[in-house]
């Protein structure tokens, strides 16, 4: 079983800031994108500025 870290994931939605918490093996782009398309679907296509570091 891989080891995963949580991390908080800083973006724009629709121009508004948000963020969200994710449990990942890393912070490669495909992971990030993988775990917003699962917390917003189609809507993560419209997701900016993302920003990615390990949850304290």
């Amino acid at each position: 079983m891989s080891q995963t870290t949580k991390y908080v994931i800083k973006y724009k939605l629709d121009g508004a800031q948000r963020f969200d918490f994710a449990q990942m093996s890393s912070d490669a782009p495909e992971q990030v994108q993988a775990a917003l398309k699962a917390l917003h679907g189609e809507d993560a296509s419209k997701i900016t500025d993302i920003k990615v570091s390990k949850a304290l």
